[in-house]
């Protein structure tokens, strides 16, 4: 066992932790939850990793991004948060893909994953990873509608179909069952959101840019991560 999961074995058995040590996570979307979402599993002693995201850290994500620092910003966010997982485990498997995740897109990367999570901010990209992992037979967790919200002890985990007032939970359900997909677990909020006060133009796809707080996606992606562990040892 690694020194620095003495703590972690006084709650896990030895199986327990070659389990997490043998398991491959896929993480879309490094950054306000997907940063803590790595975290929580490097920490949990997770082997290896296939990190995908093709932005690089910028001055805005300071206030939420766990990878994001003055000296990290203009950086690609997924090779800091590599860097940042082989500081907590240098034994650790991390491979790093700038890139986007798009509708089509070839999935043979992912073969040989135990469990994807999806913190990407577009819905194009959630249905299409969400398909994906629905032909592939994955395991698959989904983070939706952290924006716009204050409070995370509002957060619950369970099935889409039984969510309510989130509005990008509601295209979601509509999207997925027009697709065929029956069932898809996903963290979300039941706080009503909060309209945002207009900064800037938003990217293209999008029809504004969500407001955010520190301590509202750290605590939904560190949720994500603690769900895919306990997931991965059947302790749910």
């Amino acid at each position: 066992m690694r020194e620095e999961l003495q703590r972690t074995a006084l709650l896990l058995d030895e199986l327990s932790l070659q389990k997490i040590q043998s398991s491959k996570v896929a993480v879309f979307g490094i950054g306000g939850v997907g940063s803590y979402v790595v975290e929580a599993l490097a920490r949990a002693g997770i082997g290896s990793f296939i990190l995908v995201d093709h932005d690089l850290v910028s001055i805005s994500n300071i206030n939420r991004q766990l990878i994001a620092l003055h000296s990290t910003v203009g950086r690609p966010k997924v090779i800091v948060a590599k860097e940042r997982i082989l500081d907590v485990n240098p034994n650790a498997s991390v491979e790093a893909r700038q890139e986007f995740y798009l509708p089509g897109q070839n999935n043979s990367f992912l073969s040989g994953c135990s469990y994807i999570v999806d913190a990407i901010d577009t819905v194009a990209s959630k249905l299409a990873l969400v398909e994906a992992a629905e032909k592939t037979g994955l395991p698959i967790l989904s983070s939706i509608g952290t924006g716009n919200k204050l409070d995370p002890s509002r957060f619950q985990i369970g099935d889409i179909y039984d969510t309510s007032v989130c509005p990008l939970c509601r295209v979601m359900r509509r999207e997925l069952r027009n697709r065929g997909i029956t069932h898809h677990t996903v963290l979300f909020s039941d706080e009503v959101p909060i309209s945002p006060l207009p900064l800037e133009a938003p990217p293209p796809g999008r029809r504004s840019i969500p407001a955010s707080l520190s301590w509202v996606p750290s605590c939904a992606g560190l949720m994500l991560g603690g769900y895919v562990v306990r997931d991965l040892l059947g302790v749910l």
